[in-house]
């Protein structure tokens, strides 16, 4: 297991609720990672990760989210094993992490810095962007990885 990052978080359930059940249903440790598109899209889901593939589906991490089509509050789970795939571009404020959630989730970070674009892309608004800490994470084993750190 990595380090524990300061990376603020904003997820759609209540993530120890979800960990114990997952956990319990299914007999292994599940844990909370991100919330996320876990594709380049615009719908967040929830992401937990378990170290041994599902035995019927065979994936490593689901991702939980509301069906935005249903006329009922209706909780949706899918494969999220693609989240290994994508860059997490976040921008540091304070020494804490910010990561925009999906392409749509434009996300007001500070009074001076707001992002956009989740895994399909960075775009950043503000007054001062050229001091802007921009660090690349990527997912492994259901851990935050650093993969490159630059200065915008």
């Amino acid at each position: 297991m990595g380090h524990t990052m300061n990376i603020k978080h904003r997820p759609i359930f209540d993530t120890a609720k979800v960990e114990k059940h997952y956990s319990e249903k299914d007999g292994v440790p599940v844990k909370y990672v991100c919330t996320s598109a876990p594709n380049m899209g615009t719908s967040s889901a929830d992401i937990f990760y378990r170290e041994t593939p599902h035995p019927e589906f065979g994936n490593r991490y689901f991702g939980l989210y509301m069906n935005p089509f249903a006329d009922d509050a209706q909780i949706m789970i899918a494969n999220a094993d693609k989240i290994e795939d994508l860059d997490f571009d976040m921008v540091e404020v304070n020494e804490q992490l910010h990561y925009s959630q999906n392409r749509w989730d434009y996300y007001q970070v500070s009074e001076d810095l707001a992002i956009d674009g989740g895994r399909a892309y960075l775009k950043m608004a503000g007054n001062d962007l050229k001091n802007v800490n921009v660090v690349r994470l990527r997912v492994k084993d259901g851990e935050f990885v650093k993969e490159s750190v630059d200065s915008v």
